[in-house]
């Protein structure tokens, strides 16, 4: 057992020699996430094609103007003619088989119903909807690379407490093999301290595998090379005291979640899609103009082989009378959707006050925990060095000695773990407020 052990040691040793460590904080590598993430590209690439959706829903309520041309070429005809008086013939539908033709026109719409202009509004909001989703999306990023971040810091800071665990078991051992050499210490002495090293060293493997996860966890999130050793450079013993009130950080919650913020701009867009629908019940009215230039000009008679210019001008006015019903299915559609979307809005504000709670409950469940474990490592510390000097004087067994060193094991485990969880429950709580708090 112990050499395969080592083996897996030395294995992971090679490995980790044959990178190049890279030093990171947790702001570096929540600056580098930002950058590499997909996810945001993604959101952002949404956000870009709602912007082109409230471009393309506000361009709808200016004029356009467009231009066109065409050549078209005729088969020969009999020419169409007159006798005159004066025995000549005047042509009255000649042979043109060359036409020519390009209309200038412009075309605005006069009046909507303001369907227009609620169109461009609910385009307005899922523009604003998209934008904050992208910022939902940094701050769940973020949360992701916390979370990461802190879990390499623990694997590190555990896998340490467990080398300098497993020289204090080397120590002991050596001296109680002697000990049996001279028929001071019993077999049994031995074999129960060489258990507990082996259960130490297993537990240092065990903590390299978790590192070894939680660093391929970074390099996806930072998109690293998969041969990059990360070396985290935060403490995380330095974690901020100030938390809040409750009712302070749920209402500044309800103000700053950018998911709120978008859902309620989701709502505007549903109500303005109300007023879309039912802009369909009122007339729509449309002003047009448009200049032509033909050869031959088809509107002038009798057709010459000549460019002639003519121009329009119409006002058009539409109702619609009866539809069957599609109209008021319609608007009773967008209005039950609008509906959906303020109910699901007073769910989430319901869900974050939850979240806000659950999340502050445990900073202050780890932040006892810290204290706790602190206790903890200061008695066993305590008691591992009275029980090292009455084992050395012969006063105790090598077992409550053996017992001392795993108890203060056990209390190193616990502080690495509390500090880390404290750092990771103060990441949910911003995340869960919506920004930092001061």
């Amino acid at each position: 057992m112990k050499k395969s052990a080592f083996t897996l040691g030395l294995l992971f040793a090679t490995a980790a020699a044959s990178q190049d460590p890279l030093a990171l904080t947790l702001q570096d590598a929540l600056e580098r996430a930002r950058a590499a993430s997909p996810r945001l590209a993604r959101l952002d690439a949404l956000r870009r094609s709602a912007a082109a959706d409230e471009r393309h829903a506000r361009a709808a309520q200016r004029p356009d103007l467009d231009v066109s041309g065409s050549y078209t070429r005729l088969s020969d005809v009999p020419e169409l003619s007159i006798p005159q008086p004066d025995g000549t013939q005047r042509v009255i539908f000649p042979n043109i088989p060359d036409n020519y033709a390009a209309r200038l026109s412009f075309a605005v719409p006069l009046y909507a119903g303001g369907r227009l202009s609620a169109a461009a509004g609910a385009a307005g909001q899922r523009h604003e909807a998209a934008r904050l989703d992208v910022e939902a999306g940094v701050r769940d990023l973020e949360l992701e690379v916390t979370h990461a971040y802190w879990n390499l810091v623990v694997a590190d800071e555990s896998r340490n407490v467990l080398a300098a665990a497993i020289d204090s078991f080397d120590a002991h051992l050596e001296d109680a093999r002697n000990r049996r050499r001279f028929g001071v210490a019993a077999a049994s002495d031995v074999l129960a301290i060489e258990v507990e090293r082996d259960r130490a060293e297993l537990r240092r493997l065990e903590a390299e595998r978790a590192r070894g996860v939680a660093e391929a966890d970074l390099e996806r999130l930072l998109d690293l090379p998969a041969s990059t050793a990360v070396v985290p450079a935060e403490d995380p013993a330095d974690a901020g005291d100030a938390l809040g009130e409750l009712d302070a950080l749920v209402t500044r919650a309800l103000e700053r979640r950018p998911e709120l913020a978008a859902l309620q701009a989701r709502v505007a867009a549903a109500e303005a899609a109300v007023a879309v629908e039912s802009a369909a019940r009122k007339p729509q009215v449309r002003a047009a103009a448009g200049i032509d230039m033909a050869q031959p000009n088809r509107r002038i008679l009798p057709p010459e082989d000549e460019l002639e210019d003519s121009w329009d001008v119409s006002v058009s006015v539409t109702y619609n009378l009866f539809d069957g019903g599609k109209r008021a299915a319609a608007v009773a559609r967008a209005g039950a959707q609008a509906e959906a979307a303020r109910q699901s809005l007073v769910e989430l504000e319901r869900a974050v006050r939850l979240e806000v709670t659950a999340r502050r409950l445990e900073v202050e469940t780890a932040r006892a925990g810290i204290a706790v474990a602190e206790k903890a490592v200061l008695s066993a510390d305590e008691n591992q060095r009275v029980t090292g000097e009455r084992y050395r004087e012969g006063l105790v067994p090598s077992s409550e000695r053996l017992d001392a060193a795993t108890a203060r094991l056990r209390a190193g485990l616990d502080l690495t773990r509390a500090r880390v969880a404290l750092r990771q429950a103060l990441a949910g709580l911003e995340r869960a407020v919506g920004a930092p708090w001061p």
